[in-house]
């Protein structure tokens, strides 16, 4: 069971002290909580060690998947195909980072992959600033967290700005309008870009401009002059991209074949995206101890969870009994897409009863825990609960 140990300062007046009141969005504050959940070292360790194999793992599942051209299986768009290839071949492509989503761990419960955002992970400033200044703010040992997400990634951009030194370091970060969560999640890395030694700035997506010759930003003041950008962040999926700005798509492919921008995350990330990776997963490393069996149809001996490949925040999970039966779900906006079915497990829970889904970040390594707790299926309502390793 979940040891919570509730901190009396909340984690919004810690903040405001430090002067992060923009670390908090318009979006974050809802879901922040008074709880901690109490770690102990073996649990923290464990879960370290659970997201440095799972990488390795997705690196031959992708690698796999390459190999054996199983781009529709996975749901990539044949216009993002090329871009796939050309980004995992070219190791100046690096992957910023990403969130596995775990499950078990604790009371001798085995670490479990419940799936790897890739892509487009949030969740970045209530793991690597808000628990931090929790603990902070309430006189708590605040090194007493598996929690180094800030400074890998300064250490993560400046690898990247290493890797490419025939570029400028000039990065463009970009977010869809109307997604406050977004900007503030890219306010994040946009601070830990400066410190690695960018020059950092900030668009909308539809305020950029695209062309064979790389990525721009129009001069505010409207003097129709353009700055040019080196690297380009999105905070935008790259299944929309194949799917909603086919022509966008083929610029990038432009833009990235011929060195006139480096792109993040990669395309590649795709490959690990996908949900359609957790059958590659299981193909390869059958019965692994921190997998669970995935198919392509129901799972009719066990109870299972259904999945969209490219649904984010719980939308269109279903969970089934053994004939098939729904015993709960969530609707959203991705129920035409295909699906996997993966083995059912029991997320740890509180005395209260409320699930808790474990996220680890991955920069270049582990380094940043934090959970997300609600209920049997976890959406975009669950709350963050920040930890203490004791």
């Amino acid at each position: 069971m979940i040891k919570l140990k509730s901190l009396p300062q909340t984690p919004e007046s810690g903040l405001q002290k430090l002067g992060w009141n923009w670390m908090l969005g318009t979006d974050t504050t809802p879901y922040l909580v008074k709880d901690i959940v109490v770690v102990d070292d073996e649990t923290a360790t464990a879960f370290y060690e659970a997201a440095a194999t799972l990488y390795d793992m997705f690196v031959e599942a992708g690698q796999y998947a390459i190999d054996n051209q199983l781009f529709s299986e996975i749901g990539i768009s044949e216009n993002l195909i090329e871009l796939v290839k050309l980004s995992w071949q070219e190791d100046k492509n690096v992957h910023l980072y990403g969130r596995f989503d775990l499950a078990g761990g604790f009371d001798g419960q085995p670490v479990k992959l419940i799936e790897f955002n890739a892509d487009t992970a949030t969740c970045l400033p209530e793991t690597a600033v808000v628990q931090w200044a929790h603990l902070k703010t309430n006189n708590e040992d605040d090194s007493q967290q598996f929690n180094t997400l800030y400074e890998t990634l300064v250490k993560q951009f400046q690898y990247i700005k290493l890797v490419n030194n025939d570029l400028t370091a000039s990065i463009l970060f970009s977010t869809m309008r109307g997604f406050p969560e977004d900007d503030t999640n890219v306010n994040i890395l946009s601070e830990a870009a400066k410190e690695a030694g960018f020059d950092a700035d900030f668009a909308y997506v539809d305020e950029v401009e695209f062309s064979h010759e790389g990525v721009f930003k129009q001069d505010p003041s409207g003097n129709g002059e353009f700055t040019r950008f080196d690297f380009w962040f999105k905070l935008v999926p790259w299944e929309y991209i194949g799917g909603e700005e086919p022509e966008l798509a083929t610029t990038l492919t432009d833009i990235i074949k011929n060195r006139k921008a480096v792109v993040l995350n990669p395309a590649y990330t795709l490959l690990f995206q996908s949900k359609y990776i957790l059958k590659v997963l299981w193909d390869l490393y059958p019965y692994h101890p921190l997998l669970l069996q995935t198919e392509r149809h129901p799972i009719t001996h066990k109870k299972s969870v259904s999945k969209v490949l490219f649904g984010r925040e719980g939308a269109n999970v279903s969970i089934l009994e053994k004939g098939g039966e729904v015993l709960e779900k969530v609707d959203g906006e991705y129920e035409e897409q295909k699906k996997i079915y993966q083995e059912y497990v029991e997320f740890p829970t509180d005395a209260e009863g409320f699930s808790y889904q474990a996220g680890v970040f991955f920069a270049g390594e582990p380094c940043g825990l934090g959970f997300r707790r609600g209920g049997k299926i976890l959406d975009n309502t669950a709350q963050f609960v920040g930890h203490i390793v004791e």
